[in-house]
């Protein structure tokens, strides 16, 4: 499986991603925004881009769709309860299905709600995974939930889903929001030494060329995922004073979420 990571450099910080197949050099675009870079790009490696894929139904993930189909004649897949949000869908995803590109490319949709509910992640069937993971899972982030989406649910899929993929499963969010959930993550635990040494590098990172993280490292800086940390807890009570000696991680994440919407 070849990957590449597009950053369209426009005020949202979207990466866009093309997924390849080796052999036969089909290729699918996830949220193509930029639809001309990814036809640059495809061209540039002399890839056939045949499907395109939305994560979930925002303007800044299909918003190239239109222009990329009518270059490519590709075929749009999204969660099959974007039909009504997404227009031309050809292919409706439920959590399970199977994408294949080309002869070697292997791709299972995973229904993650939470930032919409009509959204998708896809997970790569190769020896070591990979996560493409829209606006859900960011570096050291989590999606937030304030066009259509659900906090609660949010949190089921971090820990119904994300937290019990493979550790060592690469992570393709669809921005860069990389530095500033570093600097929420050390505002929430500034003891955290990881996240403090990581900061540094990625403030200075071009994003043309961008840290890519597993999910093993995300669970040492990810706030959202360090639910049960005595630092992040004895920190949000003082946001929260009526928390519990010993809150459950839903209750946690739900507060989290809460405080970033206003950092």
């Amino acid at each position: 499986m070849l990957v590449e990571q597009i950053y369209t450099e426009n005020a949202y910080r979207n990466f866009n991603y093309l997924i390849a197949c080796p052999e036969t050099g089909e290729a699918m675009a996830i949220d193509p925004l930029d639809h001309k870079k990814c036809l640059a790009g495809a061209k540039r490696h002399g890839w056939e881009i045949t499907q395109v894929l939305n994560t979930h139904e925002h303007g800044d993930h299909t918003g190239g769709n239109r222009a990329m189909i009518a270059a490519t004649g590709a075929k749009l897949l999204a969660h099959h309860g974007a039909k009504d949000k997404i227009p031309g869908i050809d292919v409706g995803l439920e959590a399970g299905d199977v994408i294949t590109i080309g002869k070697t490319v292997a791709l299972e949709s995973l229904d993650t709600p939470g930032h919409t509910m009509s959204h998708i992640c896809l997970l790569s069937r190769t020896d070591q995974p990979s996560l493409f993971c829209g606006d859900t899972l960011f570096n050291a982030g989590a999606g937030n939930c304030h066009n259509g989406g659900h906090p609660a649910e949010l949190y089921q899929t971090f820990a119904g889903q994300l937290a019990r993929l493979p550790a060592d499963t690469k992570v393709y969010p669809g921005h860069d929001y990389f530095a500033n959930n570093l600097e929420f993550s050390l505002d929430r635990e500034p003891d955290n030494d990881k996240a403090r040494a990581l900061l540094d590098r990625v403030r200075h990172q071009d994003s043309h060329d961008a840290l890519v993280t597993t999910l093993a490292e995300e669970m040492e800086f990810n706030t959202f995922f360090r639910l049960h940390s005595p630092s992040v807890i004895a920190r949000l009570r003082e946001s929260f004073p009526d928390l519990p000696d010993s809150p459950d991680p839903e209750t946690v994440f739900l507060r989290l979420r809460a405080l970033r919407n206003k950092w």
